[in-house]
């Protein structure tokens, strides 16, 4: 499972470099004023580093679900009974679960991120190592997300069949949910202000900021102007608003680490109460 796990992200960046790159291009470079002349290597750059934030926002949520199916695929095959028959607190029992899934999630997402800098690398590297370490963190901190999302959500689960409705659902509307697939700043204003309160739209801003930084950095050092900056940054949902306020991303980590928290702490409640047989 683990080595055909490795190969989606593979199959991934094949299906959003096909699918996907048009729709980014079109979108980006209908944002910039015909007056503003701006290069092939730049478009692409831009393109690939959109392209590649939406990739790993989605993945390191997707794929810590299709990992914590397995906490119910042994409760569904009678594999727990060898589990709650041993000398363990069943808290400690789901924890095993939740580290096993940050693990193996890590494992893909990161060979995910070095095929996404490859791409990125063809097609326009705009990159500093800084960006680079801050994209490792960020991958981090959405797998830890992810894993104790999906560790809630999965844990009522029971049977195959639940199983399989979770992980469609989760694959197919995710992207959507964390503005991936679509800029948010493309819906309406009532499903951006929905969107505000959830916390995925954070986490993919902020891969999105630290995978574009050298990009908007290189369009500051060709004499863009800073309103064209500004306003390019928008389209892509670089700077989300909260309640008309825009959020830097230092809050966006603290809002994704208190998440994490909050959700930890839930999850740990839940495994500590008796469980119904």
């Amino acid at each position: 499972m683990l080595l055909s796990s490795l190969i989606t992200p593979m199959i991934l960046i094949v299906l959003y470099a096909t699918f996907l790159a048009k729709v980014y291009k079109d979108s980006f470079t209908s944002n910039i004023p015909a007056v503003v002349d701006i290069s092939e290597k730049l478009i692409n750059g831009t393109v690939a580093g959109q392209l590649a934030a939406a990739l790993l926002a989605v993945s390191c949520v997707t794929v810590t679900f299709c990992v914590n199916l397995t906490m119910v695929q042994d409760r569904a095959l009678g594999v727990r009974k060898d589990f709650d028959v041993s000398p363990i607190r069943k808290p400690m029992l789901y924890l095993g679960y939740f580290f096993a899934t940050v693990l193996n999630s890590l494992m893909v997402n990161i060979l995910a991120l070095a095929l996404c800098l490859g791409y990125i690398g063809i097609m326009g590297w705009y990159l500093t190592v800084m960006d680079v370490v801050l994209l490792i963190l960020d991958l981090i901190l959405l797998v830890l997300f992810g894993a104790v999302l999906s560790s809630i959500v999965c844990y009522p689960l029971k049977t195959q069949g639940q199983m399989s409705a979770v992980g469609t659902i989760v694959s197919a509307g995710y992207g959507f949910v964390c503005g991936a697939y679509m800029p948010i700043s493309n819906f309406g204003e009532g499903l951006q202000n929905v969107m505000s309160y959830l916390p995925g739209t954070y986490g993919t801003a902020l891969i999105k900021n630290h995978m574009l930084r050298g990009v908007f950095k290189e369009m500051e050092t060709k004499g863009f102007p800073a309103e064209v900056i500004k306003g390019i940054s928008d389209s892509l949902d670089c700077n989300p608003t909260f309640q008309g306020n825009v959020v830097e991303p230092k809050y966006m980590v603290l809002i994704m680490i208190g998440t994490v928290v909050l959700l930890g702490g839930l999850y740990l409640m839940i495994t500590a109460l008796p469980e119904k047989k």
